[in-house]
């Protein structure tokens, strides 16, 4: 097979020894073992069991970043507030809150773990929030998963390579269930890319085919907007891929192409922006941005929602490249590579049609240099900024990109 060289290198510095895994195992299980004694203390109708990719057999070497679920008694807990309930037993290992749809823990002992409280469901109509289905994932991936363990890796770190790994709202990637389940559909990784490479929205992937064929007609409709619909296969009226984007499911499909074609480790390595080449292609320009003390999938997506502004704001100068970078913490980067840093003193504004009568009145009283090119109207409009570097300092100081950053300004790498 032409691509199993690449692939086994791939996977030879990604696959966890044996002595790497039976260290994290023991330091997991320990953890594990000290919190179900802390539930049963408490008088806690709760079991804490391992969760994640650690528990799914798919966490890559080096990767000590833990999901701990506890699952609360359904019966007795549906109505109760089970993270503070958590919060009171973790105190232990002095945690810390973070907040989202239902609050999680993170506790440093040894490894990262991230310690989250569900309820203890069996059918998915009995959720009372979309991380109670983490459990049964889990569950479904080790019951159908092992052939394709190294497989959902390879998938990963494929997705991180090229930034569209996580379904957080300011990434809008594919998030590890959604690749567990289309590395299983599909039998491997390298099936899943040659599917993927012949991909046109929108994609139905119901591996169960529950809904047999009906899949767009039956989910909710708010839910199959995206180019992607993975049916979920613990809960069939649910589709994993929601979050995806238009953007990162072009890119996975034309990085697949890419890889099929001149298959190469490189697509397996994440790429830091090559500044000296960017600024080959036109006009470079950093802004050095400090995001908001709130939890990453809020500031992120405020970063980000900030950014295309600015880069709109841009677009007159031809925005030839963009992109940004963020330590999901405070610091972050934008860059911008324009075609002109300069634009004349005026420019032509395109206007309506001559035959439309009321919207020529109207273009002509706001406009007063107004001439006629092939039956349209145009006027004569003189720009408030011509240097990029002005319009970007501007659209740093609106109040959009001031209320959704804590601070952004014109910096060098």
């Amino acid at each position: 097979m032409r691509y199993k060289k690449v692939l086994d290198k791939v996977l030879e510095t990604v696959v966890p020894s044996k002595q790497e895994e039976k260290k994290v195992k023991k330091v997991v299980s320990a953890f594990v073992s000290l919190l179900n004694s802390l539930l049963k203390k408490a008088a806690v109708d709760a079991k804490a069991v391992a969760g994640g990719s650690f528990a799914k057999g798919v966490w890559l070497s080096g990767d000590f970043d833990v999901d701990v679920f506890v699952k609360f008694n359904l019966k007795k807990y549906r109505d109760v507030n089970i993270s503070d309930l958590l919060e009171k037993v973790l105190l232990h290992f002095s945690p810390v809150r973070v907040h989202g749809s239902r609050d999680y823990f993170v506790v440093e002992n040894q490894v990262h773990f991230e310690v989250v409280p569900v309820l203890d469901i069996k059918k998915p109509e009995d959720a009372c929030n979309v991380t109670d289905f983490s459990p049964l994932h889990v569950s479904w991936v080790k019951k159908n998963g092992k052939p394709f363990l190294n497989d959902i890796r390879l998938a990963k770190l494929f997705c991180k390579a090229c930034n569209c790994y996580g379904a957080e709202s300011y990434i809008r990637g594919f998030s590890g269930h959604v690749l567990d389940v289309l590395v299983i559909h599909f039998k491997g990784f390298i099936p899943l890319l040659k599917a993927a490479s012949k991909w046109k929205p929108k994609v139905v992937v119901d591996h169960y085919r529950f809904h047999k064929g009906r899949a767009l007609f039956n989910l909710n409709k708010s839910k199959t907007q995206g180019p992607l619909i993975v049916v979920d296969p613990v809960d069939p009226f649910r589709n994993a891929a929601a979050a995806l984007s238009k953007e990162n499911f072009s890119k996975f499909i034309r990085t697949a192409r890419s890889f099929l074609k001149r298959p190469s480790e490189d697509f397996f390595v994440p790429k830091k922006p090559d500044f000296n080449k960017l600024s080959k292609k036109g006009h470079l320009f950093f802004v050095e941005v400090k995001t908001l003390n709130a939890k990453p999938d809020v500031a992120g997506a405020k970063f980000v929602r900030a950014f295309e502004f600015v880069k709109k704001e841009l677009g007159d100068f031809g925005v030839v490249d963009s992109g940004w970078e963020w330590d999901e913490k405070s610091r972050g980067l934008w860059w911008f590579v324009l075609k002109h840093d300069e634009l004349p003193v005026f420019f032509e504004l395109k206007g309506p049609p001559v035959n439309l009568k009321d919207s020529v009145v109207a273009f002509k009283k706001k406009h007063k240099s107004v001439f006629v090119r092939n039956g349209r109207l145009f006027a004569k409009v003189k720009r408030d900024l011509t240097s990029a570097f002005d319009v970007l300092l501007q659209a740093l100081g609106s109040d959009f990109v001031v209320g959704r950053v804590r601070s952004a300004k014109v910096g060098l790498v």
